[in-house]
């Protein structure tokens, strides 16, 4: 593994996007989410997923020089037509058009049609919380994972991020609505390890913690079985109403996975309580859950966002690691754009 320091990670992203197409504004936006996403120790929608990104644009899925334009507005609901441009540009976007609709109107509502893969999707909580926002956000994907007692990918694992903002360390949870994302099990993968815990099916339909297995199947186990499968298709239903979009069974037919529909949803908590009545209700809940008996003595009880700001402070100090074939593909990326 090398170490890598978040300054260099983030030139390199940036010279790439530069030479791809992308304006310098956009550019530095963009390489900042991956690198943040990588900082954070989520390398699978970060580092490792940037030379699938660069390819979704090279191979025409995403088009570059576009920008979002409004097509409904009711109140503090707007809906915007993404034209397919870069995900985590026009994801970036609507939050903090949600953010502003919140403090304008202590709610905003910003539903998204035509978007594009917004890789992590837990930055945007991140974005949320940090502009003082409770935070709801989801989108849907292409069909790849079976809906409970199904055989074939017929809904998606269809991310969900939940976000509170928070003086000591934002709570934020970022999850698939499958038991593993794909790019968890790309990662497991790529490392040459099993997975925690039992994450699908292989191919003689016995349940297995061998990434390469579920990713031949493609039969994922929803999140929580029967209940993962019930919300994903849940979120597919509320974003393709609310974007006017396309869904999963749509995006299903076509060659590749673009036009995806997405919400997000802010409440801005400094008008939903005052300071002091916000950190008391959170302390209340957070003590109470860190504070209960650990399964393993001298193991802390973590919350969502918990260790995602202790990777962070390692990685800044420390570098952030990455894969050596990953950073020698980005590096060769870059010379090949020079």
């Amino acid at each position: 593994m090398a170490l890598i320091r978040y300054e260099n990670l983030k030139s390199v992203f940036e010279k790439i996007l530069l030479k791809t197409g992308f304006s310098t504004t956009d550019a530095a936006l963009c390489a900042k989410i991956f690198t943040d996403s990588t900082a954070d120790g989520y390398h699978s929608h970060g580092v490792n997923r940037f030379p699938v990104f660069i390819k979704t644009i090279t191979d025409g899925y995403v088009q570059m020089n576009v920008q979002p334009e409004r097509q409904l507005a009711l109140g503090s609901f707007e809906r915007w037509d993404g034209k397919l441009g870069p995900g985590p540009l026009n994801a970036h976007f609507c939050m903090k058009r949600a953010i502003e609709l919140a403090k304008a109107s202590g709610m905003g509502c910003v539903a998204l049609q035509n978007g594009s893969h917004w890789m992590r999707g837990g930055s945007y909580g991140w974005q949320a919380a940090e502009n003082g926002c409770i935070a709801l956000c989801f989108t849907n994907t292409m069909p790849n994972m079976p809906s409970w007692g199904a055989k074939e990918a017929n809904t998606g694992n269809n991310p969900l991020i939940m976000a509170v903002p928070d003086a000591d360390g934002h709570i934020v949870l970022d999850m698939s609505l499958s038991q593993f994302s794909y790019g968890k099990m790309e990662k497991y993968a790529m490392e040459g390890k099993h997975l925690p815990f039992d994450g699908g099916f292989n191919s003689e339909g016995k349940h297995t913690a061998d990434p390469n297995e579920i990713l031949e199947t493609q039969r994922l186990f929803p999140t929580g079985y029967w209940k993962g499968s019930g919300m994903s298709i849940l979120v597919d239903l509320l974003v393709t109403l609310l974007s006017s979009g396309m869904s999963t069974a749509k995006i299903g037919g076509l060659e590749a996975e673009y036009g995806l529909s997405q919400v997000f949803l802010c409440f801005d908590a400094e008008q939903m309580n005052n300071h002091s009545r916000h950190k008391a209700l959170v302390d209340d809940i957070i003590n109470h859950i860190t504070n209960a008996m650990p399964e393993h003595e001298g193991k802390p009880i973590e919350y969502p966002g918990s260790q995602t700001k202790k990777r962070r402070a390692e990685h800044m100090k420390n570098g952030i690691p990455i894969n050596d074939e990953v950073w020698q593909t980005l590096l060769d990326i870059q010379n090949q754009s020079e």
